[in-house]
């Protein structure tokens, strides 16, 4: 098993050029079911989930196009398979996107229910109501969704109980294809949702309303093929940038989108970080000083990102003074901080707030990742520590960073893959 071994100590000084995001390429991938003629996308990151995204689509009949590192073209006239297998989703959540595309098209979708990182319940009942209220007929049988529909989805009035993200990309994606008009209330404004929107606009689908919480679709008879570029990754900047700010660093971030960082930028600022932004770079610099600890608590866009959390903890971890995180998405996603403790964090869990007394100085020893922001915060927390730290089941953090051992090298760190 792939581990990561860290000596930690050194400030990361450098640039970097952000990947595409992962939790918009995943729904996008999933929205080439919907189109007639070929998808090419470009910006494509590297990734676990990508790969695992593509074995899919290739299971269901389509043929994937490998062009050059970062572009793949997804051609789906060749589908004839409509069977999400439990081998490929029990990886990766995000198979459950393949579940609206395939009704809305063929009329007929079997979906196992879906696995991922054990960081809390997810149920998917939200894309069942949704597409229920659409004239699907479901049924959850033996962990497998399996949904019909006669003729085209009907365009309806949903209002989702809860901002869910990959909820209101399956209904989005789903509506495009319906006869009629959808309107999706309480929707998530995520940037990623909004690149799913922005993409399937440019297949040909007619929706007003992405980035706010009230969603419009008019459903058309068909998409046809695009190219398309998928946008950067928010979490992998920000999370590059802790890492800069944990070791007492600098670091330029070309190619993101700093206003989808709105919540993580303060939150940096507010720590002493010195932030200069552009149309399209950030620079962070902590001018070789400790930082400053935080509260802050987690919330959908555009509030504090949940997928930041851990990276935050770990600064907190060696910050001066007490900070408190609230963790208001999943119940289950400070499963980090037991392994912090073994590095010397004081952190104590009171429901679901973590309170750190900022300690000067980690000191490295053997962790366990247990799902893939735990494992980034691990990293983060390694990188500042005084020795060295072995990161084990990073497979996890496969799963969202790109080449992260190379990136974090680039930038000065000392850190190495090792297998046993």
């Amino acid at each position: 098993m792939n581990k990561l071994l860290i000596e930690g100590g050194q400030p990361l000084i450098g640039e970097l050029h952000a990947a595409g995001a992962k939790n918009a390429v995943l729904p996008i991938l999933a929205a080439t079911l919907l189109a007639d003629e070929p998808v090419t996308l470009s910006n494509v990151p590297q990734l676990r989930d990508v790969t695992t995204s593509r074995a899919l689509l290739e299971r269901l009949g389509a043929q994937v196009t490998l062009h050059e590192p970062m572009t793949l073209e997804v051609d789906t006239r060749s589908v004839d398979k409509f069977c999400a297998p439990y081998d490929l989703v029990k990886t990766m959540r995000a198979s459950i996107l393949v579940l609206g595309p395939l009704l809305a098209r063929y009329g007929y979708a079997e979906v196992s229910l879906p696995g991922g990182c054990a960081i809390g319940s997810r149920p998917v009942d939200q894309h069942l109501r949704g597409l229920r209220a659409m004239g699907a007929e479901i049924e959850v049988d033996a962990g497998y969704i399996r949904a019909c529909c006669s003729g085209r989805l009907r365009g309806a009035r949903l209002v989702l109980d809860l901002v869910t993200v990959t909820g209101t990309a399956n209904v989005l994606m789903a509506a495009t294809l319906a006869e009629g008009t959808t309107v999706i209330e309480n929707a998530a404004r995520e940037p990623e949702v909004v690149d799913l929107g922005d993409c399937l606009v440019a297949m040909g689908a007619d929706i007003t309303g992405l980035g706010t919480d009230t969603v419009v679709v008019r459903g058309v008879p068909r998409l046809h093929g695009t190219h398309y570029p998928v946008m950067p990754d928010r979490i992998e900047t920000g999370t590059y940038l802790v890492a800069a700010a944990i070791t007492h660093g600098q670091i330029t971030i070309h190619g993101t989108r700093p206003a989808c960082l709105d919540a993580v930028l303060l939150k940096l600022q507010e720590a002493g970080a010195q932030i200069d932004t552009g149309s399209d770079w950030i620079h962070l610099d902590m001018q070789g000083r400790r930082p400053q600890a935080v509260h802050l608590r987690t919330a959908p866009h555009p509030g504090f990102p949940t997928d930041m959390q851990a990276q935050f903890v770990a600064l907190n971890a060696i910050a001066a003074g007490v900070g408190t995180i609230t963790e208001t998405v999943f119940e289950n996603r400070f499963m980090h901080v037991n392994e912090l403790q073994r590095m010397g964090a004081l952190i104590r869990l009171e429901g679901n707030t973590a309170i750190s007394t900022g300690v000067a100085q980690l000191t490295g020893a053997p962790v366990m990742a247990t799902d893939l922001r735990a494992s980034a915060g691990l990293v983060l927390a390694a990188l500042a520590a005084r020795g060295t730290t072995v990161v084990d089941r990073v497979y996890h953090i496969d799963r969202g960073y790109q080449g992260i051992e190379q990136r974090l090298t680039q930038l000065g760190a000392s850190v190495r893959r090792i297998t046993g």
